[in-house]
């Protein structure tokens, strides 16, 4: 006969408490969810100017660090620097070389000015003249093509345009 008795945890009979952990699963799921949508493996952040509504494309490659030029049908500019303006879906005659009506000089002069730069011409971007170009979807070709020209006379042949994806 035994006289040892197997130990017993007390027991709360009339205990409220209980840990319900299904919505905290639930909450961590949502907090998953939003990270990870928000999280980005992109090296370059693009946000657009409030007056561009880009064009959409199928596309899915990502951006790589360039130069920014953004055409809205109001202005053209450099990283957030206002460069000529633009009226009725054309440059102002002012801003246009007089014997070459798609060389736009302002631009030139800015990209001209960046590649010579000694604190901008050792960043890879520049050597290679990689630009990254927003436009308005609105704005005709022409317009676009005195950016690629007057970019590719600068030195900046490598020229990608900006969508926005699957819309």
């Amino acid at each position: 006969m035994s006289r040892r008795r197997r130990y017993e945890l007390p027991t709360k009979k009339n205990s409220t408490f209980t840990l319900n952990i299904t919505s905290m699963t639930d909450m961590f799921t949502i907090m998953l969810v939003f990270l990870l949508q928000t999280y980005s493996t992109a090296e370059v952040q693009i946000t657009p100017d409030s007056s561009l509504r880009l064009p959409s494309s199928a596309s899915m490659v990502n951006a790589t660090e360039s130069v920014k030029i953004s055409l809205s049908r109001e202005a053209l500019k450099i990283d957030q620097t206002k460069i000529a303006d633009v009226k009725n879906a054309d440059f102002l005659p002012q801003d246009l070389e007089d014997k070459d009506s798609n060389f736009i000089k302002p631009l030139f002069q800015e990209l001209d000015r960046l590649a010579k730069s000694e604190s901008e011409k050792d960043k890879a971007f520049i050597k290679e003249g990689r630009i990254l170009l927003q436009a308005d979807k609105e704005l005709p070709y022409a317009t676009l093509r005195k950016v690629m020209y007057t970019a590719s006379m600068a030195g900046f042949p490598q020229l990608k345009l900006v969508t926005l994806v699957g819309e």
